[in-house]
């Protein structure tokens, strides 16, 4: 039976190669100051983005622009509101990967709030609850990865030894718009698709499994998981000029999106929150090195729950039959080639292992701390989170 659930509601979407003209539309004639963010690199680099500045200009709309390098904070957030709260803005408007959107989507947030944006953060504001009022916000993504142009939180990071990585949430936070264009993703550098491709991926798994999956959540990240199977790998390798493989991407990334903001994620992104808040490592990379480990972790500790833990592997199964193409009836066989699947995408995309990086020794038992199993399918202990850290 049908267990009751319920589903946020999505952007106005428009997706598909060329729909960055919907722009033009979007940017209606009460429409006559607009607030740019942008990321500072690949969308500025292309005839796009003078395309775009030339239509504002057509329309006599005045626009400021911004850009966003690296994972949004508190800091730019407050900047940004300081500098133009007491200014007429009439549509906040994100081009680029997953910390533009979120960047602005925090900022059309505050714009019409008192304080500052860590007040209402979760986990570590003031406990001071937002209005949910904002500047009407378009989302227009340039990478494929985080899915931020569906969801109704904004993460937000302040990296350091007393960091952290906390959501501003509320319902109303869900863009207006999103405008989905594979073609803005051409230019996207192959590191970034393979980490953002990883994120996605992830997502999408991490959802499907999750305890608070439904029947809905479920045929999404399913069709998300199919074209991740059919265009990671190819976006990766030629993405430049492969418009199918991007679509679909772009396709994944946004059910993904989707899916996380209604069935919650797993330990993955459980570890990922904490290690970004503590290190300045690419989010999408946290999740490409940990997911084949903490897939298989979980695998095994359902394994030795009996009948409690079979519907959970049947999904993990299902993935893997679906990504190596194998109509395999053996559900333990099936999760091993999910695993020996991620693995190979790991190391074919060069996602660099955790290793890589400078994480002191001693860290890990306070990432641990800022660690939580959230929807994970079977819950995992300190020592389990370490000997994923490990491996």
């Amino acid at each position: 039976m049908i267990q009751a659930f319920t589903f946020a509601r999505a952007p106005h979407i428009y997706f598909g190669a060329g729909s960055f003209s919907k722009i033009d539309k979007l940017l209606n004639a009460q429409v006559k100051t607009v607030l740019v963010i942008t990321g500072s690199r690949s969308f500025r680099a292309t005839a796009k983005w003078n395309e775009f500045r030339e239509t504002l200009s057509k329309r006599a709309i005045t626009f400021h622009d911004i850009m966003v390098s690296g994972e949004p904070s508190p800091g730019l957030v407050d900047s940004t509101v300081a500098k133009f709260r007491d200014k007429t803005v009439d549509m906040v408007l994100s081009i680029g990967g997953g910390s533009a959107i979120d960047a602005g989507k925090a900022i059309s947030a505050m714009l019409v709030q008192p304080g500052s944006v860590v007040d209402y953060l979760e986990g570590v504001g003031s406990g001071v609850r937002h209005s949910g009022n904002k500047v009407p916000f378009i989302a227009v993504p340039t990478t494929a990865g985080t899915g931020s142009e569906a969801t109704k939180n904004a993460v937000l990071s302040r990296v350091g030894a007393n960091g952290f990585k906390k959501s501003l949430r509320h319902d109303n936070f869900v863009p207006d718009a999103a405008v989905i264009d594979p073609e803005l993703m051409l230019s996207c550098p192959p590191p970034v698709t393979a980490a953002c491709g990883m994120d996605a991926f992830t997502q999408l798994l991490e959802s499907y499994v999750s305890t608070k999956a439904n029947p809905m959540t479920d045929a999404l990240a399913w069709s998300g998981l199919g074209f991740i199977r059919d265009s990671l790998v190819e976006a990766y390798r030629n993405g430049s000029h492969n418009i199918e493989s991007r679509t679909g991407m772009a396709y994944a990334a946004h059910m993904s999106g989707l899916t996380l903001a209604n069935a919650g994620l797993g330990i993955v992104h459980g570890i990922a929150s904490a290690v970004g808040g503590y290190f300045d490592i690419s989010h999408g990379v946290i999740c490409g090195t940990l997911i084949g480990p903490a897939t298989r972790l979980t695998v095994k500790k359902l394994e030795t729950l009996g009948a409690a833990g079979e519907p959970f592997l049947k999904k993990y199964a299902a993935v893997g039959s679906l990504l190596s193409g194998s109509d395999n009836d053996d559900i333990y066989r099936s999760c091993d080639l999910l695993v020996q699947k991620i693995g190979e995408w790991a190391e074919m995309l060069h996602i660099p292992p955790l290793k890589e990086f400078t994480i002191p020794v001693s860290d890990r038992e306070k990432i641990i701390d800022g660690s939580d199993n959230k929807n994970n399918p079977v819950a995992l202990d300190r020592d389990d989170i370490h000997e994923l850290l490990e491996s």
